[in-house]
């Protein structure tokens, strides 16, 4: 699901980065479609703690998913406006609230690794592996997961 191209080192794949509660994601560019910041969002009466809302983004409704209550952080006390990241599941619209947009990496597909034990339980479930950068860890958002949202259906 990532955009691969092959090059003399082999297939890579590039990344839409963010940062999330100080940790660094990577969403996989081809399910990316554009990074805003989010106004005017309208709460949805008993919806999830992790649906922020819903907003008009160009003539479509979006859902606004807050990806700090998604993976169990708390909120961010910094003062800074959030950002989104929009996506697409079979045709629906969807922005990630984030906490600050990065850069757009090529990486190669065989640095990726398999999410290690060690992984925070609540990163591993919306995880799709990892890649080791200079110094950190860049952990690879499976969109799909973290689209499947169950009315609060808390985990112990």
């Amino acid at each position: 699901m990532t955009s691969k191209t092959e090059t003399s080192e082999g297939a890579m794949a590039e990344y839409v980065t963010a940062v999330i509660g100080g940790q660094l994601f990577g969403l996989p560019i081809s399910r990316v479609q554009d990074v805003f910041m989010p106004e005017r969002l309208t709460r949805v009466p008993l919806a999830s703690s992790e649906i922020a809302g819903v907003l008009n983004l160009r003539g479509r409704i979006v859902t606004v998913v807050d990806m700090r209550a998604r993976l169990g952080l708390p909120k961010a006390d910094d003062g800074k406006p959030p950002m989104a990241v929009g996506v697409d599941q079979r045709g629906e619209s969807y922005g990630l609230l984030i906490d600050q947009i990065g850069e757009v990496l090529r990486l190669s597909e065989n640095s990726r690794e398999d999410n290690p034990v060690n992984l925070d339980p609540r990163m591993a479930k919306l995880a799709g592996g990892v890649h080791r950068l200079d110094g950190q860890l860049m952990v690879v958002l499976d969109i799909d997961r973290v689209l499947e949202l169950v009315p609060d259906a808390k985990a112990a």
